[in-house]
């Protein structure tokens, strides 16, 4: 990763910030956004002289055209962008269909799914002007092929999560001639400001226990995924495209505690 430039969407907390941090650590220059400056600024502070930073909505093309053009006027080209940037939509209206509003749908689409796609058309875009091909990763769910009815039924949500699969496949089979590739990370649940409702749950936390049963049965951290994010940003994954990884504990081949 010495000298490669990447730019996290949503790369100042959780997920994001760890895999900014591991990225450094493996020597590549990092652009971090988010909504907060003082999350931004926190940020570029732990990460170092190799980190700019970017306060603003994902969900804005204006906002991720503004974290590529940094990347390549700071550092002289974008390498790879890794789109963490999402969360859950319930608080908005998100939830079971026959019960999700107008105002919840636009929301969740927007936060997960609209953000995806600006970054990664900006990425794209760039990509192909400067002609050298870069590398795209997305942030997934498991719960956008490995619904959980009883704990985690927010349906635009894993709409989300589905398209963003569908969305990174197809990019990946369009662009792999010009050197473009795209993969995704699909993680079930991993310690993060979105997970809060579920960690203070106990009935959540025993379903987990059983659904993510690896490493004892826990919820994931964030450093979980680092390494694989690591590798689907460097040249380590050089002949991989258009591939989902679940980086999951277990839950897309566990049943779990059965419906009562």
């Amino acid at each position: 990763m010495h000298g490669r430039n990447i730019v996290i969407i949503g790369g100042t907390s959780g997920l994001g910030l760890s895999a900014a941090k591991r990225l450094v650590e493996a020597g590549a220059n990092v652009v971090v956004t988010g909504r907060s400056q003082d999350k931004v600024d926190h940020a570029v502070d732990q990460l170092g002289t190799r980190a700019r930073g970017l306060s603003g909505n994902a969900a804005s093309s204006a906002s991720v055209d503004a974290a590529v053009a940094i990347a390549v006027s700071e550092f002289g080209q974008l390498d790879g962008l890794y789109h963490v940037a999402g969360g859950s939509g319930r608080s908005s209206g998100d939830g079971h269909l026959h019960e999700v509003t107008d105002e919840g749908i636009d929301y969740t689409l927007d936060l997960n799914l609209k953000s995806l796609i600006y970054s990664n058309r900006a990425a794209v875009q760039q990509f192909l002007k400067h002609g050298t091909g870069g590398i795209i990763l997305n942030m997934g769910s498991v719960l956008g092929y490995a619904p959980s009815p009883d704990f985690f039924a927010s349906h635009v949500y894993a709409a989300t999560k589905s398209a963003a699969i569908g969305f990174t496949k197809s990019i990946a089979s369009y662009y792999a001639n010009q050197g473009i590739r795209a993969n995704l990370i699909a993680p079930a649940l991993v310690e993060s400001p979105m997970s809060t409702r579920a960690l203070g749950n106990e009935a959540i936390m025993d379903f987990v226990r059983q659904k993510q049963p690896l490493d004892g049965g826990r919820v994931g951290v964030p450093e979980d995924l680092d390494e694989a994010a690591l590798f689907f940003l460097s040249d380590a994954s050089h002949f991989v495209t258009g591939q989902v990884l679940a980086v999951d504990g277990g839950w897309s081949v566990t049943e779990g505690r059965s419906r009562t």
